[in-house]
């Protein structure tokens, strides 16, 4: 596992956008913005069961993550992993509404359907890549 350096964490834990890049079932890639959050050394990422996103990891666990920072559009940083773990139930529902928070300053996900079941990836970094200082 790759270590998350500081300032790579501490974008992780702000409200920065990120893209999640997935590899489709014919090998090709796809990005979708996400919603992010670090647990100590693997990124969080949230999505309901049955999204593309969560059905192409569950194929091929190889991942990349990249930030959009709004403050700075010219900063950048990579992730590249896999996603190791998949959590379920009250701990995903948990994580919804804390990212939620993070993001729209709200107590509870807002978008949730009544079939929707969430899902964390957990990720592991094998390799961060960012600009020198």
């Amino acid at each position: 596992m790759a270590a998350i350096p500081d300032g790579v964490r501490a974008k992780l834990e702000q409200k920065t956008f990120w893209h999640l890049a997935t590899i489709n079932e014919d090998g090709s890639a796809t990005s979708t913005p996400v919603w992010v959050d670090v647990d100590g050394g693997h990124v969080i990422v949230n999505t309901a069961i049955g999204r593309l996103k969560e059905r192409n990891v569950r194929r091929d666990s190889r991942v990349a993550l990249s930030m959009t920072d709004f403050e700075n559009p010219y900063a950048w940083a990579e992730i590249r992993g896999r996603v190791v773990d998949f959590v379920e139930g009250e701990a995903a529902d948990a994580s919804i509404d804390a990212l939620a928070k993070k993001y729209l300053d709200a107590d509870s996900y807002p978008f949730r359907t009544p079939a929707e079941r969430r899902v964390i990836l957990r990720i592991e970094p094998t390799r961060v890549l960012q600009p020198a200082s």
